[in-house]
């Protein structure tokens, strides 16, 4: 199988520096603000040092004000002002839901908008954060997959939806205070809007800016990357980023999975299991997560979960089984939950860790699949929906 060439989407991005202003730091790889700085007139042997402090002040402390830069020379924090800005996504809204969970709707550059949603639990607070505007995919059963794909979202953007949430949290540490161990950030996964290796390049240098150990220091273990299944890039994201792998799933037939998550028909079922066999991250310490959508009469049965132990036979692995978050014109209805118990039991029994995810801001539409960013809404009637999805 050749991996060699990217193919990541030809979508547009917008770029990090306008035609005109400042540049924004936020997103750039160490390299790439190195380069910047060299540019703005700082000496090549020093940029190096002058990357090191400025990120920290970024990513470490959370700081976007250069005057705050307070081992910076006077001058040189007054060039870095006229020169490059610190900037993330504008929080639009915020809203809670009763279990806790917060849903933001973040605004980026063109005036489009993106929902991030932050999940605390006992013993971690999750992110999920978005990679595109809208999503090219259309799985039929995903709210945000009836949503036109408008552009991928730079590093910058993706990387700015962390700082968003640390923000709201107030989880930046404060100079001089005693170190805080605990974090309440403490996960990501990309399993909101979009696609994330179909803008690979972007998300690649966001999660390696997630995980520099002189910012926000978060292991490669707690970054979870989901995808529909594109094939050609599945082995890059071990040897580029080395986070945790997660495939949405959700058939264990190409008949069903086509209708479900349109993808397979380009890298139907076979492909897609050959692919994760060979994942070089995979191993017993790290498991492939199936997420597998619990749909009423469509993949619910014990024949499929039968077949689901069969196909991944030999792939070290945990299946991740999500209630359906029903939306607004949804061609399809959850499970009931003794169906649930029943296709989880038969999983582990044959000796897969089988968890029933928990619906987590359903009453803020922020469940898994109900992600939309209001103003991009592409109002269609539950005959359309039912339409597109071949039903």
């Amino acid at each position: 199988m050749d991996i060699k060439a990217p193919i990541t989407q030809d979508v547009l991005t917008i770029p990090r520096k306008a035609p005109e202003g400042p540049v924004n730091l936020v997103g750039l790889t160490r390299d790439a603000m190195r380069d910047a700085l060299i540019a703005a007139g700082t000496p090549e042997r020093q940029a190096k040092m002058r990357v090191g402090q400025i990120w920290q002040w970024i990513y470490h402390w959370g700081v976007r004000d250069f005057e705050q830069m307070t081992n910076l020379a006077k001058d040189y924090r007054a060039m870095l002002a006229r020169t490059f800005v610190v900037a993330i996504p504008e929080v639009v809204t915020r809203q809670v839901s009763g279990d806790g969970t917060r849903k933001y709707l973040v605004r980026i550059a063109g005036g489009h908008e993106v929902e991030v949603v932050y999940i605390p639990e006992t013993d971690r607070g999750t992110l999920c954060i978005s990679s595109q505007v809208g999503c090219t995919l259309t799985c039929s059963f995903c709210h945000t997959g009836t949503q036109k794909l408008v552009r991928n979202l730079t590093a910058g953007e993706i990387i700015g939806q962390v700082m968003v949430a640390r923000d709201d949290l107030g989880e930046w540490p404060v100079p001089g205070a005693p170190k805080d161990e605990t974090r309440l950030l403490s996960n990501i996964v990309l399993m909101g809007m979009g696609e994330p290796l179909y803008n690979f390049e972007n998300v690649r240098d966001a999660m390696k800016i997630a995980m520099d150990p002189d910012g926000i220091q978060l292991s490669r273990r707690r970054i979870t990357l989901s995808t529909s299944g594109i094939v050609p890039e599945i082995a890059r994201t071990a040897q580029e980023i080395g986070c945790q792998l997660a495939i949405s799933f959700h058939a264990t037939t190409d008949e069903v999975r086509d209708r479900l998550v349109p993808i397979n028909k380009k890298w139907p079922l076979a492909k897609l299991l050959e692919a994760l066999r060979d994942y070089p991250k995979v191993s017993n310490s790290e498991r492939i997560t199936f997420e597998y959508v619990m749909l009423d009469g469509i993949n619910d049965s014990d024949e499929d979960a039968r077949r689901l132990i069969k196909l991944i036979d030999g792939i070290p692995a945990k299946i991740n089984l999500i209630p359906f978050n029903e939306w607004p014109g949804a061609p399809y209805k959850r499970s009931s939950n003794n169906r649930i118990r029943a296709f989880a039991d038969i999983i582990y029994k044959a000796g897969y860790a089988s968890p029933i995810r928990t619906p987590r801001g359903e009453d803020i539409m922020a469940a898994c699949g109900q992600l939309k960013s209001a103003t991009e809404r592409a109002r269609k009637s539950k005959a359309q929906i039912a339409q597109d999805a071949g039903l």
